[in-house]
Formats: structure tokens, C-alpha cells, sequence
């Protein structure tokens, strides 16, 4: 165990190289050790020896770069004077104030609890969090946080040129909030009444035509020869109006395929909210040839090791494809580019057309923001609109396979209709 007088220039480099963690004790504070993990994860921790049962423990005062070199010895200190007085530092702290609760161990318990263990996309996540919001409001109570906060850490990146990973960051932030609240750590969220910064910087408008979703579906085999999944994917997304990093993380258990039915848990969705996909028979027979092809074995329907197929690398296998060569100027899908959103973009443009009722449209896209928007809809209305959604859908199939193969039908609109009683 390595004993320095530890430096802030040494905290900020410290690796635990080769081993899985290793601890730093400071050789001017008895008892305080910095330990990192290989991942790069850093933690201030105290070593002492409990009055409660003469036993060797450990406190974790805190996670660095939220709780600097100087903070820590501070703390220690603290921890150290429970000791003499024989009191168990570990009691003392954890009856502290629950107010005492900041936006840095917010941080950490979201990352440890709820993304780490869910989330695909954890380390981006993390990283994001780590270099643009602890640095700059980890040290603030979460029971102090104001929407100033949220803008200290947006304006900088904004400033920076960065609209994209601003309103990545914001989203991060929000979806961390919400989640709190959902815990009762905090009461209610600053951000509510805030907008994305991409309402500053213009949002995309980008929906396919009925020409280029004909176009897209025949080149589709050629344009992403290499991957099949790539090109199943990119039909569900254009068959469901869902995100692509939900369609890519699609499990079996999440599929009823006799009742045609899609189950995301809320941990899989962007909202928290669980979500329910009615499946057309167009999907189920994407699907269909999507767990043919996993095998027997497999937990994912497009799986990738012992995981799910990545959606970024989706994302980047769709750029790739865009990319303009001399012998194709406009790559080799041969269209104006797009993105995977822009299909659930044009899925959702697409049941407008068909006379589909907003909220359904909302409720298809999971968007709370519709279905929810209101006290009634959101304390009294219970309806989960699964026979609206599924007619919703099953309506866009037939319109798509109509457009994939010849486009010459007639756009017919839903027509309101009973419904039998269960």
C-alpha cells in the first residue's frame, strides 16, 4: 500500500495500473487513502479502527474530482475526532442531514444504480458527467440546485461551438433528476420549466418521402451488405416509429410474439417510463428472421457477444455508408443522408398524414409530454391507448408495404370506430 504526501497534480494522474484498484495512503493525513479503480473511477476513503468492535473499517468520505485533496484531509480529520471520542465515524456521518446530499454523489449513486447496470451507452454517459457537470456543480446541495446550475454547466459548452453535446449533457441532467425525484431525494425538478438547448441552435426536420422510403428499402441489402442486423434495424425503426438504441437492445424476453406484442421496461426507454409496441406483421417477420439468424442461445434478438448490438456503432455504420466516394457522390445509399431518428421522424409524420390522433401519436412515440400533458391526462385519464396504438401501427404497415412495393396506393385516413367491450 503505497504511502505518499500526496499532491493535487498527483490525485489527477493517479492510475492503478496493472491491478484491479490500489489504494494511495497521504502520508500527512493517518488514515486517508485515495483508491482507484482501472476503470479510472476515484474515491477518498478512511481507514480506521472501530470503538464499536475494535474491527478495522472504512468510511468513503467521497468521490474525486467533487471532493478535492484538501476537502478530503478535512474530512478525515473530522473522521479521526469521532474516533478519539469513540464514536464510530460511519454512524455519525450517515445520520448527518440528508440535505447535505450534493449533485456529485447524486452523480454517483445514478451511475452506480440505475445506468452502469442499464445503460448501453454508461461510459459515454459517465463521461459526460464527469468532465462537464461534477467540475462545475458537484460541490452544490441537491436541495440548493437552481436552474442557474443547470445553465453554468450548458453555457460553457455552447460557448465552446458544441450543440450536440450540449444537448446531450442537458438531457443526461434531466433524465438524472427525474429519476431522483422518482426516489424522493428531491421534491421536485429544476429543470421542468427548461427547454434543450437545440431550441436555440434548430432542431432536424429531416423525414423521408414516400420515394425515398422505396428507394431506401430496395438498396438496403447493398448499401449495408456487411451487416444484416444494420439493415434490420434500420426496417424496424422504419416500421415502429421507436429509437434506434431501443430497437437494438430488443431481448427475447421482452417480445410476446403470439400476442404480437413489444414490452420495453423503464429502464430501456429515454423517459424511465415503461412502454408497450403493438408489433405489425411486418415487424414480427423482422423479427422473425432477426432470432433465426442470434440462434438458440442467444438473450438479445440482435446480439453482439455476450451483448446487444451497439447502436452508436449503428449510428456510425449509417455515416460510413453516407460518406460520398468519387464513384458514388451521394453514398452508397444514394440519397440525401439521414439518421435513424429521422425514421421514427418519419413514422410519426407518416400516422399524421393517416389522420392518426395526436395523442395516439404520442402515445406510440412514448411521449409523456402528450399523453400526460395535463393534470387530467396525467392523474385521471388511465387509459394506456394499446387498441389505438395497435390500429395505429398496423395502419402504417399497410401504408409501407404499399409505398415498398409500388407507392401508387391512396393515403386513407383512420377512420373512428367502435370498439368491442373485452
Amino acid at each position: 500500500m503505497p504511502r505518499l504526501a500526496l499532491t493535487d497534480r498527483f490525485v489527477a494522474g493517479a492510475k492503478a495500473t496493472n491491478l484491479p484498484q490500489v489504494d494511495y495512503f497521504d502520508a500527512g493525513t493517518p488514515g486517508l487513502a485515495l483508491r482507484v479503480s482501472e476503470g479510472g473511477k476515484k474515491a477518498w476513503t478512511y481507514l480506521f479502527t472501530s470503538p464499536r468492535g475494535g474491527k478495522r473499517a472504512r468510511l468513503t468520505l467521497g468521490t474525486y474530482p467533487a471532493v478535492s485533496l484538501a476537502r478530503a484531509r478535512t474530512l478525515a480529520l473530522e473522521a479521526k475526532g469521532h474516533v478519539d471520542d469513540r464514536c464510530d465515524p460511519r454512524d455519525v456521518f450517515a445520520a448527518k442531514d440528508a440535505s447535505a446530499l450534493t449533485v456529485a454523489m447524486l452523480c454517483e449513486s445514478y451511475l452506480e444504480k440505475h445506468v452502469r447496470p442499464n445503460l448501453r451507452s454508461a461510459a459515454n454517459f459517465e463521461q459526460r458527467l464527469s468532465k462537464n457537470v461534477i467540475p462545475v456543480i458537484g460541490s452544490v446541495r441537491l436541495a440548493d440546485l437552481h436552474p442557474r446550475d443547470i445553465n453554468a454547466v450548458i453555457d460553457p459548452i455552447i460557448k465552446r461551438k458544441k450543440p450536440t453535446e450540449a444537448n446531450r449533457v442537458f438531457e443526461n441532467m434531466r433524465a438524472m433528476i427525474r429519476w431522483a425525484v422518482r426516489r424522493g431525494d428531491l421534491d421536485k425538478s429544476p429543470m421542468d420549466a427548461m427547454t434543450k438547448p437545440s431550441a436555440e441552435n434548430g432542431a432536424r426536420e429531416r423525414f423521408l418521402s414516400d420515394d425515398e422510403i422505396r428507394h431506401l428499402w430496395a438498396v438496403l441489402p447493398h448499401a449495408l451488405a456487411h451487416s444484416k442486423d444494420a439493415q434490420r434495424i434500420v426496417r424496424l425503426c422504419l416500421v415502429t416509429g421507436q429509437r434506434v438504441g431501443e430497437v437494438a437492445g430488443m431481448t427475447l424476453d421482452e417480445l410476446d410474439l403470439e400476442k404480437q406484442l413489444w414490452a420495453l421496461p423503464g429502464s430501456r426507454t429515454k423517459n424511465g417510463s415503461p412502454h408497450t409496441v403493438p408489433l405489425s406483421d411486418l415487424a414480427v417477420g423482422i423479427i422473425k428472421d432477426a432470432i433465426a439468424a442470434a440462434g438458440d442461445e442467444a438473450i438479445f434478438v440482435f446480439p453482439s457477444g455476450e451483448k446487444s448490438i451497439d447502436p452508436h456503432g449503428v449510428a456510425t455504420t449509417l455515416r460510413r455508408a453516407h460518406q460520398a466516394t468519387k464513384e458514388k457522390p451521394k453514398g452508397r445509399f444514394g440519397m440525401t443522408p439521414w439518421t435513424a431518428h429521422d425514421l421514427r421522424r418519419t413514422v410519426l409524420t407518416g400516422l399524421a398524414r393517416l389522420g392518426v390522433q395526436p395523442i395516439v401519436i404520442g402515445a406510440v412515440a412514448n411521449h409523456l409530454s402528450v399523453t400526460k400533458a395535463s393534470v387530467t391526462f396525467a392523474h385521471y385519464v388511465k387509459h394506456t391507448y394499446e387498441q389505438e396504438k395497435r390500429a395505429a401501427l398496423d395502419l402504417w404497415a399497410e401504408r409501407l408495404v404499399a409505398i415498398i412495393e409500388g407507392g401508387g396506393a391512396k393515403i386513407v385516413p383512420m377512420r373512428t370506430h367502435k370498439v368491442a367491450a373485452p
